[in-house]
Protein backbone atom coordinates (compact mmCIF):
# COMPACT_ATOMS: atom_id res chain seq x y z
CA UNK A 1 0.00 0.00 0.00
CA UNK A 2 1.50 3.20 -1.05
CA UNK A 3 1.96 6.41 1.33
CA UNK A 4 0.77 9.12 -1.51
CA UNK A 5 -1.63 8.89 -4.36
CA UNK A 6 -1.08 10.96 -6.75
CA UNK A 7 -4.17 11.56 -9.39
CA UNK A 8 -3.51 12.93 -12.76
CA UNK A 9 -6.67 13.97 -15.12
CA UNK A 10 -5.25 13.41 -18.78
CA UNK A 11 -6.71 15.20 -21.77
CA UNK A 12 -5.28 15.92 -25.08
CA UNK A 13 -1.66 16.33 -22.94
CA UNK A 14 0.53 14.51 -25.19
CA UNK A 15 2.83 17.85 -25.02
CA UNK A 16 2.88 18.02 -20.91
CA UNK A 17 2.18 14.64 -20.40
CA UNK A 18 5.77 13.11 -20.04
CA UNK A 19 7.16 16.26 -18.45
CA UNK A 20 4.66 16.01 -15.77
CA UNK A 21 5.35 12.19 -15.04
CA UNK A 22 9.39 13.00 -14.75
CA UNK A 23 8.14 15.48 -11.76
CA UNK A 24 6.75 12.64 -10.04
CA UNK A 25 9.17 9.74 -10.78
CA UNK A 26 12.13 12.18 -9.85
CA UNK A 27 10.58 13.16 -6.23
CA UNK A 28 13.17 11.94 -3.40
CA UNK A 29 10.19 10.60 -1.95
CA UNK A 30 9.58 7.25 -3.53
CA UNK A 31 6.54 5.56 -1.52
CA UNK A 32 3.73 6.81 -4.02
CA UNK A 33 1.29 5.46 -6.44
CA UNK A 34 0.79 7.76 -9.73
CA UNK A 35 -2.46 7.57 -11.14
CA UNK A 36 -3.32 8.74 -15.19
CA UNK A 37 -6.84 8.83 -15.41
CA UNK A 38 -6.92 8.83 -19.42
CA UNK A 39 -10.41 10.67 -19.83
CA UNK A 40 -11.34 10.08 -23.35
CA UNK A 41 -8.32 11.07 -24.89
CA UNK A 42 -8.07 11.31 -29.00
CA UNK A 43 -4.43 12.27 -29.38
CA UNK A 44 -1.29 10.28 -28.15
CA UNK A 45 -1.52 10.19 -24.47
CA UNK A 46 -2.96 7.09 -24.18
CA UNK A 47 -0.24 5.34 -25.61
CA UNK A 48 2.10 7.60 -23.63
CA UNK A 49 0.30 6.63 -20.33
CA UNK A 50 0.89 2.70 -21.26
CA UNK A 51 4.56 3.76 -21.84
CA UNK A 52 4.92 5.11 -18.45
CA UNK A 53 2.76 2.31 -16.80
CA UNK A 54 5.40 -0.15 -18.47
CA UNK A 55 8.50 1.42 -17.23
CA UNK A 56 7.60 1.86 -14.00
CA UNK A 57 5.24 -0.30 -11.70
CA UNK A 58 3.86 2.33 -9.40
CA UNK A 59 2.48 3.77 -12.40
CA UNK A 60 -1.34 2.54 -13.13
CA UNK A 61 -3.34 3.85 -16.23
CA UNK A 62 -6.97 3.98 -16.44
CA UNK A 63 -8.67 4.76 -19.73
CA UNK A 64 -12.22 6.28 -19.87
CA UNK A 65 -13.61 5.79 -23.62
CA UNK A 66 -15.34 8.92 -23.27
CA UNK A 67 -14.29 12.77 -22.32
CA UNK A 68 -16.53 12.71 -19.06
CA UNK A 69 -14.43 16.55 -17.75
CA UNK A 70 -12.12 16.69 -14.80
CA UNK A 71 -14.01 16.31 -11.91
CA UNK A 72 -15.27 12.86 -13.26
CA UNK A 73 -11.66 11.90 -13.90
CA UNK A 74 -11.08 12.90 -10.28
CA UNK A 75 -13.40 11.36 -9.01
CA UNK A 76 -12.11 7.99 -10.45
CA UNK A 77 -9.23 8.88 -9.19
CA UNK A 78 -9.82 9.17 -5.58
CA UNK A 79 -12.24 5.47 -6.01
CA UNK A 80 -9.08 3.75 -7.18
CA UNK A 81 -6.68 5.33 -4.97
CA UNK A 82 -4.89 3.19 -2.46
CA UNK A 83 -2.68 5.69 -0.47
CA UNK A 84 -3.38 6.92 2.94
CA UNK A 85 -2.87 10.65 1.79
CA UNK A 86 -4.26 11.46 -2.14
CA UNK A 87 -1.90 14.53 -3.94
CA UNK A 88 -3.63 16.54 -7.26
CA UNK A 89 -1.33 16.93 -9.95
CA UNK A 90 -2.52 19.14 -13.40
CA UNK A 91 -1.13 17.43 -16.42
CA UNK A 92 0.44 21.13 -17.62
CA UNK A 93 2.43 21.60 -14.02
CA UNK A 94 4.97 20.21 -12.59
CA UNK A 95 6.08 18.76 -8.68
CA UNK A 96 8.81 20.89 -7.40
CA UNK A 97 11.87 17.13 -6.79
CA UNK A 98 11.47 17.12 -2.44
CA UNK A 99 7.45 18.08 -2.95
CA UNK A 100 6.31 14.70 -1.63
CA UNK A 101 8.78 14.10 0.82
CA UNK A 102 8.68 18.03 2.31
CA UNK A 103 5.19 17.72 2.59
CA UNK A 104 5.22 13.52 4.06
CA UNK A 105 7.72 14.82 6.76
CA UNK A 106 5.64 18.03 7.54
CA UNK A 107 2.78 15.85 7.94
CA UNK A 108 5.24 13.52 10.39
CA UNK A 109 6.41 16.23 12.67
CA UNK A 110 3.02 17.82 13.36
CA UNK A 111 0.41 15.29 13.31
CA UNK A 112 -1.29 17.15 11.30
CA UNK A 113 -4.12 15.26 9.46
CA UNK A 114 -3.41 17.71 6.09
CA UNK A 115 -0.55 19.24 4.59
CA UNK A 116 -0.19 22.66 2.14
CA UNK A 117 2.96 24.58 0.45
CA UNK A 118 3.30 27.48 -1.24
CA UNK A 119 3.54 27.03 -5.26
CA UNK A 120 5.39 29.39 -8.21
CA UNK A 121 3.26 30.60 -10.65
CA UNK A 122 5.03 30.54 -13.96
CA UNK A 123 4.15 32.89 -17.05
CA UNK A 124 4.46 31.86 -20.84
CA UNK A 125 6.72 35.02 -21.23
CA UNK A 126 8.92 33.10 -18.71
CA UNK A 127 7.93 34.91 -15.47
CA UNK A 128 8.07 33.41 -12.15
CA UNK A 129 6.35 34.30 -8.82
CA UNK A 130 5.61 32.55 -5.68
CA UNK A 131 2.36 32.37 -4.64
CA UNK A 132 1.72 31.47 -0.58
CA UNK A 133 -1.20 29.13 0.88
CA UNK A 134 -1.05 30.92 4.05
CA UNK A 135 1.80 31.90 6.62
CA UNK A 136 3.75 28.89 7.86
CA UNK A 137 2.36 27.16 10.76
CA UNK A 138 -0.01 24.74 12.04
CA UNK A 139 -3.93 25.84 11.99
CA UNK A 140 -6.52 23.85 14.43
CA UNK A 141 -9.68 24.03 13.94
CA UNK A 142 -10.69 27.79 14.11
CA UNK A 143 -7.87 28.55 12.40
CA UNK A 144 -8.63 26.77 9.26
CA UNK A 145 -12.45 28.21 8.93
CA UNK A 146 -10.68 31.82 9.13
CA UNK A 147 -8.00 31.06 6.91
CA UNK A 148 -9.19 28.74 4.09
CA UNK A 149 -13.00 27.75 4.85
CA UNK A 150 -14.79 31.55 5.01
CA UNK A 151 -12.44 32.94 2.52
CA UNK A 152 -13.59 30.69 0.02
CA UNK A 153 -17.21 30.83 1.48
CA UNK A 154 -17.56 35.17 1.20
CA UNK A 155 -14.62 36.73 0.78
CA UNK A 156 -14.14 36.27 -2.91
CA UNK A 157 -14.13 40.13 -4.47
CA UNK A 158 -11.45 41.70 -2.10
CA UNK A 159 -7.75 41.25 -3.46
CA UNK A 160 -5.90 39.05 -2.68
CA UNK A 161 -8.67 36.50 -3.61
CA UNK A 162 -7.87 32.98 -1.69
CA UNK A 163 -7.41 30.85 -4.79
CA UNK A 164 -8.95 27.35 -4.29
CA UNK A 165 -6.29 25.22 -5.54
CA UNK A 166 -6.28 21.62 -4.84
CA UNK A 167 -2.39 20.48 -5.81
CA UNK A 168 -1.46 22.66 -2.75
CA UNK A 169 -1.90 20.26 -0.34
CA UNK A 170 -1.77 16.40 0.74
CA UNK A 171 -5.41 15.33 1.83
CA UNK A 172 -6.11 12.34 4.19
CA UNK A 173 -8.03 9.34 2.02
CA UNK A 174 -9.44 8.90 5.55
CA UNK A 175 -11.09 12.39 5.57
CA UNK A 176 -12.63 12.53 1.90
CA UNK A 177 -14.09 8.82 1.96
CA UNK A 178 -15.35 9.16 5.49
CA UNK A 179 -17.08 12.54 4.14
CA UNK A 180 -18.23 11.41 1.38
CA UNK A 181 -16.42 14.26 -0.66
CA UNK A 182 -16.39 14.61 -4.30
CA UNK A 183 -15.97 17.00 -6.97
CA UNK A 184 -18.44 17.87 -9.40
CA UNK A 185 -18.44 20.12 -12.80
CA UNK A 186 -15.64 21.57 -14.90
CA UNK A 187 -16.16 25.00 -13.38
CA UNK A 188 -15.30 26.07 -9.32
CA UNK A 189 -15.07 22.39 -8.94
CA UNK A 190 -12.24 22.86 -6.88
CA UNK A 191 -13.46 25.59 -4.46
CA UNK A 192 -16.39 23.45 -3.35
CA UNK A 193 -14.53 20.55 -2.92
CA UNK A 194 -11.58 22.54 -0.49
CA UNK A 195 -14.36 24.03 1.14
CA UNK A 196 -16.67 20.93 2.37
CA UNK A 197 -13.12 18.86 3.07
CA UNK A 198 -11.37 21.57 5.31
CA UNK A 199 -14.91 21.47 7.29
CA UNK A 200 -13.74 18.23 8.07
CA UNK A 201 -10.06 18.66 8.74
CA UNK A 202 -8.76 19.15 12.34
CA UNK A 203 -5.08 19.85 11.99
CA UNK A 204 -3.64 21.72 9.03
CA UNK A 205 0.71 22.36 8.83
CA UNK A 206 1.55 24.69 6.69
CA UNK A 207 5.45 25.58 4.65
CA UNK A 208 5.66 28.81 2.57
CA UNK A 209 8.30 26.47 0.43
CA UNK A 210 6.83 26.46 -3.09
CA UNK A 211 6.62 23.20 -4.08
CA UNK A 212 4.46 23.37 -6.59
CA UNK A 213 5.01 24.66 -10.40
CA UNK A 214 2.20 26.31 -11.82
CA UNK A 215 1.97 27.14 -15.17
CA UNK A 216 -0.34 29.89 -16.50
CA UNK A 217 -1.45 28.01 -19.31
CA UNK A 218 -3.96 30.85 -21.36
CA UNK A 219 -5.47 27.96 -23.29
CA UNK A 220 -6.93 26.38 -19.99
CA UNK A 221 -10.08 26.26 -19.67
CA UNK A 222 -10.35 29.16 -17.69
CA UNK A 223 -9.38 31.28 -20.58
CA UNK A 224 -11.86 30.15 -22.45
CA UNK A 225 -15.43 31.51 -23.64
CA UNK A 226 -17.84 28.78 -22.00
CA UNK A 227 -21.67 29.23 -23.55
CA UNK A 228 -23.12 27.68 -20.46
CA UNK A 229 -21.02 29.38 -17.93
CA UNK A 230 -24.27 30.78 -15.82
CA UNK A 231 -26.09 27.33 -16.06
CA UNK A 232 -22.37 26.12 -14.31
CA UNK A 233 -22.32 29.02 -12.15
CA UNK A 234 -26.29 28.52 -10.66
CA UNK A 235 -25.31 24.99 -9.58
CA UNK A 236 -22.20 26.10 -7.77
CA UNK A 237 -24.33 28.01 -5.99
CA UNK A 238 -26.91 25.47 -5.26
CA UNK A 239 -23.77 23.11 -4.21
CA UNK A 240 -22.16 26.28 -1.67
CA UNK A 241 -25.87 26.69 -0.38
CA UNK A 242 -25.70 22.85 0.52
CA UNK A 243 -22.38 23.13 2.22
CA UNK A 244 -23.51 26.36 4.22
CA UNK A 245 -26.66 25.03 5.55
CA UNK A 246 -24.80 21.07 6.15
CA UNK A 247 -21.77 23.05 8.06
CA UNK A 248 -23.61 26.07 9.63
CA UNK A 249 -21.47 28.99 8.27
CA UNK A 250 -24.46 31.14 7.27
CA UNK A 251 -23.35 33.55 10.84
CA UNK A 252 -19.37 33.77 9.78
CA UNK A 253 -20.33 35.39 6.19
CA UNK A 254 -23.95 36.82 6.20
CA UNK A 255 -23.46 38.40 3.17
CA UNK A 256 -21.71 35.44 1.27
CA UNK A 257 -24.24 35.10 -0.94
CA UNK A 258 -24.10 38.58 -2.56
CA UNK A 259 -20.33 38.79 -2.45
CA UNK A 260 -20.24 35.16 -4.18
CA UNK A 261 -22.90 36.19 -7.03
CA UNK A 262 -20.83 39.55 -7.47
CA UNK A 263 -17.97 37.31 -7.92
CA UNK A 264 -19.87 35.26 -10.57
CA UNK A 265 -21.37 37.67 -12.55
CA UNK A 266 -17.65 39.66 -12.70
CA UNK A 267 -16.79 36.23 -14.75
CA UNK A 268 -19.43 36.23 -16.38
CA UNK A 269 -19.22 39.43 -17.54
CA UNK A 270 -15.76 38.64 -18.46
CA UNK A 271 -17.10 35.26 -19.79
CA UNK A 272 -19.68 37.10 -22.53
CA UNK A 273 -18.10 39.66 -23.95
CA UNK A 274 -14.96 37.40 -24.49
CA UNK A 275 -13.38 37.75 -28.34
CA UNK A 276 -13.83 34.00 -28.52
CA UNK A 277 -17.79 34.60 -28.14
CA UNK A 278 -19.25 34.32 -31.59
CA UNK A 279 -22.39 36.72 -30.38
CA UNK A 280 -22.85 40.38 -32.27
CA UNK A 281 -21.27 43.35 -29.73
CA UNK A 282 -24.91 44.39 -29.59
CA UNK A 283 -26.21 40.56 -28.46
CA UNK A 284 -23.16 40.75 -25.51
CA UNK A 285 -24.24 43.74 -24.32
CA UNK A 286 -27.66 42.33 -24.44
CA UNK A 287 -26.85 39.09 -22.83
CA UNK A 288 -25.10 41.17 -19.98
CA UNK A 289 -27.86 43.01 -19.22
CA UNK A 290 -30.31 40.16 -18.56
CA UNK A 291 -27.45 38.59 -16.29
CA UNK A 292 -27.43 41.38 -13.87
CA UNK A 293 -31.48 41.51 -14.02
CA UNK A 294 -31.65 38.65 -12.67
CA UNK A 295 -33.01 38.71 -9.51
CA UNK A 296 -30.04 36.95 -7.18
CA UNK A 297 -27.42 38.92 -8.92
CA UNK A 298 -30.10 42.23 -8.90
CA UNK A 299 -30.14 41.96 -5.30
CA UNK A 300 -26.37 41.54 -4.67
CA UNK A 301 -25.74 44.63 -7.29
CA UNK A 302 -28.43 46.54 -5.02
CA UNK A 303 -27.09 45.67 -1.53
CA UNK A 304 -23.32 45.48 -2.25
CA UNK A 305 -20.92 48.12 -3.53
CA UNK A 306 -17.64 45.98 -4.11
CA UNK A 307 -14.50 47.92 -3.02
CA UNK A 308 -10.74 46.82 -3.09
CA UNK A 309 -11.01 44.69 -6.55
CA UNK A 310 -8.07 44.43 -8.98
CA UNK A 311 -8.36 47.95 -10.49
CA UNK A 312 -9.79 46.52 -13.78
CA UNK A 313 -12.37 44.27 -12.22
CA UNK A 314 -13.58 47.94 -9.84
CA UNK A 315 -13.93 49.94 -13.01
CA UNK A 316 -16.30 46.92 -14.50
CA UNK A 317 -18.25 46.60 -11.04
CA UNK A 318 -18.59 51.01 -10.91
CA UNK A 319 -19.88 50.94 -14.29
CA UNK A 320 -22.53 47.75 -13.69
CA UNK A 321 -23.76 49.39 -10.16
CA UNK A 322 -23.85 52.59 -11.87
CA UNK A 323 -25.71 50.85 -15.10
CA UNK A 324 -23.73 52.23 -17.83
CA UNK A 325 -23.47 49.27 -19.89
CA UNK A 326 -23.01 51.43 -23.30
CA UNK A 327 -19.58 52.65 -21.76
CA UNK A 328 -18.75 48.99 -20.56
CA UNK A 329 -19.38 47.54 -23.95
CA UNK A 330 -17.05 49.91 -25.42
CA UNK A 331 -14.31 49.20 -22.38
CA UNK A 332 -14.56 45.47 -23.59
CA UNK A 333 -14.45 46.18 -27.11
CA UNK A 334 -11.50 47.96 -26.60
CA UNK A 335 -9.90 45.50 -24.36
CA UNK A 336 -10.86 42.35 -26.93
CA UNK A 337 -9.96 44.54 -29.90
CA UNK A 338 -13.80 43.33 -30.79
Amino acid sequence: MPSISVIVPVYQAEKYLKKCVESVLKQTFSDWELLLIDDGCTDASPAICDQCAAEDDRIRVFHKKKNGGVSAARNLGLNEAKGDYIAFLDVDDRFEFRALETLWCLREQTDADTVGCAHLNLTADGKKFPELLLPAGVYEEDGIREGIVYPLLGDRLRVPVFNGFIWRYLFSTKIIRSAHITFEGAYLEDELFLMEYFCNAKKLAVTEQPLYRYFLNPSSATHKYMKDFMKVFTRFMERKEALVQKYDLEAARPQWRENSNWAGLLIAIGNEYAATNPASVKQKKKTVQEICQRPEMAKAIAEVTPEGLSPNKQMVANFVKKGQFFILTQMYRLKNRI
